[in-house]
């Protein structure tokens, strides 16, 4: 055998050991010469007598992560050069063909006649774990970085080698099925209980227990081909499969309102291939899989989630030309909810940190604000002490600004007010020294602007994080006039250090994601003070996407920061920059009637001690008007939440605010949440085609008046055929 990212071994006993370990990569992942790897594996083992089984394992920390979905992407292309060519009927089937050669060869592998185990340490995803699943055992190391799963449907897919058919024939189907919606990913001992796995050993014992068993197991085969196999939920026409498949479906559209096509496909490909023998069970999977392949929610959501996310993730905006920078030491001026929560990820990333806040008292709070957060994990069984211990040593709380000396970073994260902030910069560049980057965590605040009270504008810099912290992947990167290439570098090789996704934007008031979510929190105000029913309008804000409402959503943020960012915009900009009715609503919530949002426990919502958040019932007279909501369009409030928040990011790329189609999509589905189904804001504009979208923009304003009003990019874009991806991507071959 010539094999390059396998080395195959076998023992005394005839027990072969197959050990993946891809040259050059930290990670396994499933390419078409590991397929060809693997099927001339299968061939040597059936072919050989003196092999009696094979175990595979990974010589990486992990197993694997799965496929490699440019290989999926490669696919698709593939399939539009041959429709061109050849016509739709034979591309498609050259398509379904090279789409389900992975779900073959696993089968294959199932089938051969001998014995094939799975030894399972680190991450085993996507197709990976369906190669773990076609082996006739799976034993898994105890580990806490052990995890087996499904994720695919968080990049628009869904297990299309055999992973619906063969989780569904192991486990209770509801519990399938919400495994494969989620996309979780399963720890050993949960795995090994619910049937995933046969064992779960530690970690040094796993290679022999796999042993073991396929010396105990020669004529092992996989428990659906025995005739009297029954599936574990029984048939799907039987009484007990008909207590699961009417809830699955309404489960179903609960939680997707039908926007993501491969979660039907999971419900479809189980219900049908269930009733099948497991062969036709597979086929009927490959051709949903097919499909789902095809569509351009997988394709966008690929494209986003992955491709693009992992570029930026690797430095795709990163200065070439500067040497990387050697982070130990950051300090963080401010220890309320933000900068603790940045304390926390910085300590976390293995970084010691400076907390610093006015006196001793509040610096101490914000550190403790960590100890909270590991404290939780640790009673989840997701940390031990000794982790919070080291943890904490590394914060040092402290009211001295001396102790910021040596810091190679600074990140402020003080009150919204340039003074504040003004003086904070000042005392901050008294100690530490010139080649110090300072980044400001603001959310609204030009960074220009602050920038003008620094000694060094070339190392200062916009940081702007998201709440809470350390839950949220997203930090704007914010560049002011003056900012050089060595603070950009500092800040993306920070947020790489913590773990982070950076997107890199020019300077403006709101900056790139507040734009946008802004407008939507305002869209949803605007339609309340019109007479929609506030149900109508969070209703349509989840069918269209959104993982909330837009009154929902401000309740979160603040609705009195709602209100000082639109005071504040209407002093700076004049009147006509603000809505009366918005500024009205807010007015009344805020002055009126002292409703702040979540954190007084009083917003668009009420959140009683015991029980569910429900809408403020005091809503209906804030307005005189009332729609009948029967005559509402339910279509067209979709269509407003969703355009006013592509139509503000169309105006930043315009402006120059965002500068890359890859950084508009993925910061406005890890930042705000922007329905991920599109692929993004500029992705949304992009399937939809912009003449398309102009004319609903074009509708919009007409009938709800200028701020649906197209920019002139777009038009001109309407006209020429032109995409924000196809733009990009002529630019770069340039």
């Amino acid at each position: 055998m010539n094999l390059t990212n396998f080395r195959f071994e076998t023992d005394a006993d005839g027990i072969a050991t197959l050990i993946w370990d891809m040259p050059g990569r930290s990670m396994n992942v499933i390419t078409p010469e590991v397929m060809a790897e693997l099927n001339q594996v299968i061939d040597h083992v059936v072919s050989s007598e003196a092999i009696k089984g094979c175990v595979i394992t990974s010589g990486k920390e992990a197993f694997s992560g799965g496929a490699d979905l440019t290989m999926l992407q490669g696919l698709r292309d593939l399939y539009v050069g041959l429709a061109r060519e050849k016509g739709e009927a034979a591309a498609m089937q050259t398509f379904f063909d090279e789409s389900r050669k992975l779900s073959l060869l696993y089968r294959k592998l199932e089938t051969c006649g001998k014995p094939f185990a799975a030894a399972i340490h680190g991450v085993c995803l996507g197709g990976a774990f369906e190669l773990a699943l076609a082996c006739q055992y799976r034993v898994a190391s105890d580990d806490a970085s052990t995890r087996v799963g499904l994720p695919e449907i968080k990049v628009g897919l869904f297990p299309g080698a055999g992973g619906t058919q063969r989780v569904s024939r192991l486990m209770q189907t509801g519990d399938a099925l919400q495994m494969m919606f989620k996309g979780e990913q399963i720890k050993a001992l949960p795995a090994r209980n619910s049937g995933l796995v046969h064992a779960a050993v530690p970690r040094d014992q796993m290679l022999q227990n796999a042993r073991e068993w396929l010396k105990a197991n020669p004529q092992a085969k996989a428990p659906w081909d025995d005739p009297k196999f029954k599936l574990p939920s029984n048939k799907v026409y039987s009484p007990a499969g008909m207590q699961i498949w009417p809830p699955a479906n309404a489960i179903y559209r609960r939680e997707t309102n039908d926007n993501y096509p491969a979660a039907r496909a999971i419900l479809s490909a189980v219900y049908e291939g269930l009733q099948l023998p497991i062969d036709l069970g597979l086929r009927v999977e490959s051709r949903y899989f097919a499909k789902i392949l095809r569509t351009k929610e997988a394709a966008s959501m690929i494209r986003t989630l992955f491709v693009s996310m992992q570029e930026l993730n690797k430095g795709a905006r990163r200065p070439a030309d500067v040497p990387a920078s050697r982070l130990k030491k950051v300090g963080v001026v401010g220890a309320g909810f933000m900068g603790a929560g940045i304390a926390y990820v910085t300590a976390q990333a293995g970084l010691d940190v400076i907390l610093i806040d006015r006196d001793i008292e509040a610096a101490e709070k914000g550190k403790a604000y960590s100890h909270k957060l590991v404290s939780d994990q640790i009673m989840k069984g997701r940390a031990k002490t000794a982790d919070r211990d080291a943890l904490l040593g590394r914060i040092t709380a402290s009211a001295d600004y001396g102790d910021l000396k040596g810091c190679d970073l600074v990140i402020e994260a003080v009150f919204e007010d340039p003074k504040v902030k003004a003086e904070v910069i000042a005392k901050v560049e008294a100690v530490v020294g010139p080649r110090t980057i300072f980044g400001s965590n603001t959310s609204t605040l030009p960074i220009t602007g602050l920038a003008e009270h620094s000694q060094r504008p070339k190392n200062f810099i916009g940081v702007h994080f998201f709440s809470p912290v350390e839950k949220m992947l997203l930090v704007e990167i914010i560049m002011a006039k003056k900012t050089g290439k060595k603070a950009l570098a500092m800040a993306l090789d920070f947020v790489r250090a913590i773990r982070k996704t950076p997107i890199v934007v020019n300077d403006t008031r709101g900056f790139y994601a507040n734009r946008c979510v802004g407008n939507y929190i305002r869209e949803g105000h605007l339609m309340l003070m019109e007479g929609v029913p506030p149900a109508m309008i969070e209703a349509a804000g989840k069918q269209a996407g959104m993982p909330v409402g837009p009154l929902s959503l401000n309740d979160e943020v603040a609705v009195d920061l709602a209100y000082k960012v639109l005071k504040a915009t209407k002093a700076q900009l004049g009147e006509n920059a603000v809505d009366p009715a918005q500024e009205r609503l807010l007015t009344e919530m805020v002055e009126t009637h002292g409703r702040l949002g979540r954190k007084n426990k009083k917003g668009f919502y009420d959140y009683p001690e015991a029980g569910p958040k429900r809408l403020w019932p005091g809503l209906a007279e804030l307005t005189k008007n009332r729609l009948d909501p029967e005559l509402i369009d339910m279509q067209e409030l979709k269509e407003r939440l969703l355009v006013t928040q592509a139509l503000e990011a169309a105006r930043t790329y315009e402006e120059g605010v965002v500068t890359d189609p890859r950084e508009a999509d993925v910061g406005s589905i890890i930042g705000f949440g922007f329905a991920p189904y599109s692929g993004g804001t500029l992705s949304y504009i992009d399937n939809m085609g912009a003449a398309v979208f102009v004319k609903l923009c074009e509708k919009l304003a007409r009938t709800h008046g200028e701020r649906f009003k197209p920019n002139r990019q777009l038009k001109r874009m309407a006209k020429t055929g032109e995409s924000y991806y196809g733009s990009a991507e002529k630019k770069a071959a340039a």
